[in-house]
């Protein structure tokens, strides 16, 4: 084990605390209750649909909304790995230090200017088509709503705790409910209903693929769009205007690799699962595919193929219209999405 081990997830630690005493606050009412659910079950061990003490998660919620009073001001604390200390976004020179006793650390800005924080145990370190793509397992230190993957540069970091917690939630939400489409088939696939436990944990398996392959059509899409993209993002471009441009990055990412690859691969439960989360904006972006029948993704290559291969042209076009908008122009696209989307 690294020396001073405690004091690094200490940092770590206090810097996903200060983020989100800062930010938080800025979820909807029910976002922010299924996140401190979630992390309260996360800190206190407990496994996905385990019950839950209702008084004892209370009284966790307001010690941590107490801590989080006394720590919003405060300057993110430096980073100490093996007797040096690091500004907490050194990510690569902090990494360099880690990976090599097996662990591995992220630090980021996501949506809306979140600063994001992470520790875990490094599981895989692998090199793909000029990404570094670094795989964590069980984490040390998080902050409240784990992001399950993320693309800094040309390093992609996967979390399998945060892809477990996430896959868990898609799956409760639907056991609510039970309503039929490509969530239900693509859970079936996993034989969810046999073993719920076995299911989650091939889903993993099986997503943790596919987060490699968005990240690595992120990549690609980035190198295609340059630093101008990043730089308007970083901006601090209005809320729906930056979710039309994360969307329509996305689908660009995907059609480029992650559904072409899912459909050479005959990888159905996975097409099955993008095509259940779908929603939001990026679903209002690209109706056809939101409409393709989900229960024809195993028989209806052909089709799908042409439909990935038409949203890689369309929303490279989108996004280079995006780019060459003032901000202005893009706050009113996002306002009307049907003149961008393929329908």
């Amino acid at each position: 084990m690294i020396p001073d081990f405690d004091r690094l997830v200490a940092a770590v630690q206090k810097n996903c605390h200060i983020s989100d005493a800062r930010h938080a606050r800025g979820m909807t009412l029910c976002t922010y209750l299924l996140e401190m659910r979630e992390f309260y079950r996360w800190e206190a061990g407990i496994a996905p649909g385990a019950p839950l003490e209702r008084a004892a998660v209370g009284a966790w919620l307001n010690a941590r909304e107490a801590l989080w009073e006394t720590l919003e001001a405060e300057d993110f604390a430096p980073v100490p790995v093996a007797g040096r200390e690091y500004a907490p976004f050194e990510v690569a020179a902090i990494n360099q230090a880690l990976v090599p006793h097996g662990l591995v650390y992220g630090a980021g800005i996501g949506r809306f200017g979140k600063p994001h924080f992470f520790l875990g145990e490094l599981e895989r370190h692998e090199v793909r088509d000029g990404l570094t793509v670094l795989v964590s397992g069980c984490e040390h230190a998080r902050d409240l709503g784990a992001l399950p993957a993320a693309l800094q540069g040309d390093t992609a970091f996967v979390r399998r705790a945060a892809m477990r917690q996430w896959l868990w939630e898609k799956a409760e939400a639907w056991m609510m409910k039970r309503t039929p489409g490509p969530l239900a088939l693509a859970l079936a696939a996993h034989g969810f209903e046999d073993d719920a436990e076995a299911a989650l944990s091939r889903m993993v398996d099986a997503e943790t693929e596919t987060a490699i392959l968005h990240e690595r059509g992120e990549h690609t899409a980035g190198r295609l769009l340059g630093a101008a993209w990043e730089e308007r993002l970083a901006s601090g471009c209005p809320r729906r205007a930056e979710i039309l441009m994360r969307a329509v990055r996305d689908h660009l990412a995907d059609s480029l690799v992650t559904l072409p690859t899912l459909l050479e691969r005959e990888a159905w439960p996975s097409l099955l699962f993008w095509l259940a989360n779908l929603d939001g904006m990026r679903r209002e972006l690209w109706p056809a595919l939101a409409n393709f029948e989900a229960t024809k993704v195993g028989a209806g290559g052909t089709a799908l193929a042409e439909m990935i291969r038409q949203g890689a042209e369309h929303f490279e076009r989108v996004a280079r219209r995006l780019l060459a908008a003032d901000e202005q122009a893009v706050a009113a696209l996002s306002h009307d999405v049907a003149a961008l989307a393929l329908a």
